[in-house]
């Protein structure tokens, strides 16, 4: 199953993604800068969250497009497909 999304579908989750890069970027200056773990565990904590929003919204878009190709999908694929999409949902679990 070849997830094929439009650029402009996953804008959201790219800028979540670019979001986190800088998130952990500042946690690796902070932890050598020797900064409070509170501050640490924050930022690293909210790197987090970016990362799994970002993993949410590419399961989100590729189940549309999955969706929309089930109709014409033989009942052995859309098994198929969905256990492979219920695998990815429990990844990021």
């Amino acid at each position: 199953m070849e997830l094929t999304m439009a650029a402009e579908e996953l804008k959201t989750a790219v800028n979540r993604l670019r979001r986190a890069q800088g998130q952990i970027a500042g946690v690796i200056k902070m932890i050598e800068d020797g900064r409070d773990c509170e501050e640490v565990v924050t930022q690293l904590a909210a790197a987090s969250r970016a990362l799994d929003k970002a993993g949410f919204a590419i399961i989100a878009t590729g189940l549309q497009h999955c969706l929309a190709d089930a109709d014409s999908a033989a009942a052995g694929d859309r098994d198929e497909m969905r256990a492979r999409l219920e695998k990815l949902f429990l990844s990021l679990a």
